[in-house]
């Protein structure tokens, strides 16, 4: 029976690999059924994940966790790379499959390759073209190795074309962070604070900030909060933020009286935030495209985006990083004119049961 490696990083990786794991269960009892091993590599500690995270999206705890966080990127590289070498060398795999563009993604896949593992690359193709951003960088490298891609637009498609890789590498599969939105509509939960602020659908914001450039430059922290507190009416923004960010915002004194600032949400919790609010002002990509599909407005505080599909047929708009450019588009918002969410070709919550059939496909 064919085995393979699933690797995760990060919070975000987990809600895109969980549909894929469903899958697999789904066809353990077949003749053509895959076994899985799951990797944390530990790139990211997150207390959530500790709790009942996975619970929530109903996927196994990892097989193994590598211990990997900390240090510099190179440190960081370093150590995931050494980990899951050791890893492949004690459980043997017959393919590698990676997920989004974190630095696990990318050290994962060269580690295999450079031990003759194939790799598959779920989220393969897409791009910012934004050097600056070290996410850019994992994807560049994790695509130029990969042997099978799994793509969630034609965009991503026509990217993976243009630098030579053969159509017979490139799997237009849809996209499995919706997989899992979609499969959880029913099972969302309302946070704390939607009593305790006594929140109110569609009379709410939900801002999430965790990019260099906008947090960790003081005086534009400063001013992109001050802009969007003052242009948002009387309306309550709840901004769960990281606590490295919130010593931030502590030690620069800011603070508005609409403004809540509170820890970190599950993944039930965060996304009833979301499908419940008047706006979403991010400067997140998986989130854009959790708006989109609910067909909540999002602004996204980036000078680009990885997701164009987010705003050629979902809610987004591409704001940028000025402040003032902040203004007008929440006129736009309160005006009722925002525009309305189109149908996003292949994101109707069965892209995991294809990468699965593929897999199937590609293994035996």
């Amino acid at each position: 029976m064919p085995q393979i490696t699933i690797v995760a990083g990060a919070r975000p990786n987990f809600m895109k690999i969980a549909p894929i794991i469903h899958a697999l269960h789904g066809v353990q009892d077949t003749g053509n059924a895959i076994t899985y091993r799951l990797i944390h590599t530990g790139q990211h500690y997150d207390k959530i994940m500790s709790g009942n995270f996975f619970e929530q999206l109903n996927i196994p705890q990892p097989h193994s966790n590598l211990g990997a966080g900390g240090g510099s990127q190179a440190e960081q590289t370093a150590a995931i790379m050494i980990g899951f070498e050791k890893e492949l060398q004690a459980h043997p795999s017959d393919l590698v499959l990676v997920v989004g563009d974190v630095t696990s993604t990318m050290a994962c896949a060269i580690t295999a390759q450079k031990l003759h593992v194939p790799v598959a690359h779920v989220e393969g193709g897409i791009r910012s073209n934004d050097w600056a951003m070290p996410e850019e960088i994992n994807r560049l490298v994790t695509d130029a190795i990969t042997n099978h891609f799994f793509t969630t637009s034609e965009l991503a498609n026509a990217n993976l074309k243009a630098s030579g890789v053969p159509d017979a590498r490139i799997h237009f599969v849809g996209n499995t962070m919706i997989d899992t939105l979609l499969a959880n509509q029913d099972r969302l939960q309302p946070p704390p604070v939607w009593n305790s602020l006594h929140l109110r659908p569609k009379q709410y914001g939900v801002m999430t900030l965790h990019r260099p450039a906008n947090v960790d430059e003081e005086t534009q922290l400063v001013e992109l909060i001050n802009a969007i507190m003052s242009h948002s009416q009387d309306m309550p923004v709840v901004f769960p933020v990281h606590p490295r960010t919130a010593k931030i915002l502590e030690r620069l004194g800011i603070g508005h009286s609409r403004l809540h600032t509170i820890s970190p949400l599950g993944y039930l919790e965060f996304n009833y935030l979301v499908k419940h609010a008047k706006v979403v002002i991010t400067d997140s990509g998986g989130i854009t495209e959790e708006a989109s599909v609910m067909n909540v407005p999002c602004m996204t505080l980036r000078d680009n985006t990885e997701r164009p599909e987010t705003i050629s047929l979902g809610t987004n708009v591409l704001v940028g990083t000025a402040p003032n450019a902040i203004q007008p588009h929440l006129e736009t918002l309160f005006a009722g004119q925002w525009k309305t969410a189109k149908t996003i070709p292949l994101w109707d919550g069965k892209a995991a049961q294809r990468i699965v059939t593929k897999l199937q496909d590609i293994l035996t």
